[in-house]
């Protein structure tokens, strides 16, 4: 299948990267308004084809789908253009800056028949997947508590300096991931309440979020998350979770480690748990700081191009991503007025 790029920053070349490690794709051309970049990525990926606007791009190939990784300011023009060929869209998370154009780009590609896919690659973390494994087991009984955590002090506003102007930062950056992560684990959510806070004053966004739902079924779920945090050992991008029953709990601990504690007898205090490491690939590509997320990529593009060659349903289609970003923007409202915002 041929495919464009449009977007030449930090995480395309991981996304490009990944792609490579697929059989049957083939970029054929790069975009970036920054033609300097492009031809950069051009080169480094041996693409034939550059150019400088998408609507040149797509005057020119003929493509089976288009990959947008440029930023979320561009989305809503991008995706429409493509949409109006008829050519199947990925785009980076979030797809949208707030839920009404999210509503009208899933519309838009619905209307049109045309596939329509975001990038959400937490959920296809090595680690979380095994813990959806026990979960689905059903070891751990009936779930009513969860905890998910990922507190850094990483300097992402090095690689990424667009981040300090962000207004809206943690929750639309890297919330959004997690609060995807809920879905994935613990189904929809009903209520959400949110508190933020901004530590760093040289940046515009919070850096600090907290919130608590509770799922449909009842189950209560803390996601706590940070830019802020001074840790004795700061394990970046590994996401922590706790996952309680009435049988036992599931916990993905630091360096991928998943403990799962049961009781042997349910009129009994013994207690036996199960521990096991789970690998992480690690690819030649890859910046060692974010190794699971980039191996997390190229499952998730293994994930879409199935259902492009009709071998399956993809995850994470605009229509299901619509339910993360409702959580993301209520997240921002209840932390704006102070107070619990139900999920509809």
């Amino acid at each position: 299948m041929k495919f464009a790029v449009i977007g030449c920053g930090f995480w395309s070349n991981f996304q490009i990267s990944a792609w490579y490690e697929l059989d049957g794709v083939e970029l054929v051309a790069v975009c970036d308004s920054d033609l300097a970049k492009a031809n950069q990525f051009a080169k480094r990926f041996k693409v034939k084809s550059v150019y400088q606007t998408a609507d040149e791009l797509f005057k020119n190939e003929d493509l089976d789908f288009v990959d947008i990784i440029s930023g979320v300011n561009s989305h809503l023009d991008l995706i429409r253009m493509a949409a109006s060929k008829g050519i199947p869209v990925i785009c980076q998370k979030p797809m949208a800056l707030d839920l009404k154009t999210a509503n009208e780009l899933v519309s838009f590609c619905q209307e049109r028949r045309v596939p329509f896919f975001v990038h959400e690659n937490f959920r296809w973390q090595k680690p979380i997947r095994k813990v959806k494994e026990i979960l689905d087991q059903g070891v751990i009984g009936e779930v009513f508590k969860a905890k998910i955590s990922l507190c850094t002090g990483f300097p992402v506003f090095e690689n990424q300096p667009y981040l300090a102007r962000m207004e809206k930062l943690i929750i639309a950056d890297l919330g959004i991931h997690l609060l995807d992560m809920s879905r994935f684990l613990l189904g929809e959510m009903r209520n959400i309440c949110c508190n933020i806070r901004t530590v760093n004053k040289d940046i515009k966004g919070e850096d600090v979020a907290n919130i608590l739902m509770e799922a449909e079924n009842g189950t209560s779920c803390f996601i706590e998350m940070s830019f802020a945090s001074i840790l004795e050992k700061d394990y970046f991008l590994e996401t922590l979770i706790m996952i309680e029953g009435a049988k036992g709990s599931i916990y993905l601990g630091p360096d991928f480690i998943v403990k799962t504690t049961t009781k042997k007898d349910p009129l009994l205090a013994k207690l036996e748990t199960k521990s096991e490491h789970v690998g992480v690939d690690n690819y030649s590509w890859a910046d060692p700081d974010y190794a699971v997320a980039h191996a997390s990529i190229v499952e998730t593009n293994r994930d879409i191009l199935n259902a492009l060659q009709g071998r399956g349903k993809c995850e994470t289609t605009g229509e299901d991503n619509l339910k993360t970003l409702e959580l993301v923007y209520a997240a921002y409202e209840s932390a704006k007025d102070a107070r619990v915002v139900s999920i509809i």
